[in-house]
């Protein structure tokens, strides 16, 4: 999709990716039998906090926002988070463009990059490990819940 253009994300894009998450963690809350994930409940005020306050990039394509990423530099490590993509243009490479971007941005000050999943979401795991990242460990939020994280070498 050599139409998709990553850029950083602007206060007035908060709502269309506030829209553009609900969409994209739909299929989330289904896999964990849980419409109250964190991405499903966060205001517009938080999201756009959380945007003004990390470094945020989208991937559009046209006019329409298809997909975004945030990170978050913590000392050597670029925490990269809400890795999302519009259900119906997931498997062309728009989160494998969204992941480089991120890392990109945060290369040279980022010695480290760490995410993490849930241990349901196969095709997060699959598509970070394609890319290099490698599990560090399983961190259990509930009885049916485990979080995977996984870090990357800058």
């Amino acid at each position: 999709m050599d139409e998709i253009e990553i850029h950083p994300v602007q206060p007035a894009d908060t709502g269309e990716i506030l829209t553009l998450q609900l969409a994209a963690y739909v299929a989330e809350a289904q896999l964990y039998d849980d419409p109250h994930l964190p991405a499903l409940v966060q205001s517009f005020d938080e999201l756009a906090a959380e945007l003004r306050d990390s470094l945020a990039l989208k991937a559009v394509l046209g006019h329409r926002i298809v997909g975004a990423v945030r990170g978050h530099l913590d000392g050597s490590v670029l925490r990269i988070a809400r890795l999302i993509v519009a259900p119906d243009l997931r498997g062309r490479g728009i989160g494998t463009r969204l992941l480089a971007a991120i890392e990109a941005a945060g290369d040279g000050q980022a010695e480290w990059f760490a995410l993490f999943t849930g241990h349901l979401s196969s095709a997060n795991i699959r598509l970070y490990e394609r890319h290099g990242y490698e599990e560090t460990h399983r961190e259990q939020i509930r009885p049916d819940l485990t979080l995977v994280h996984l870090t990357k070498e800058s």
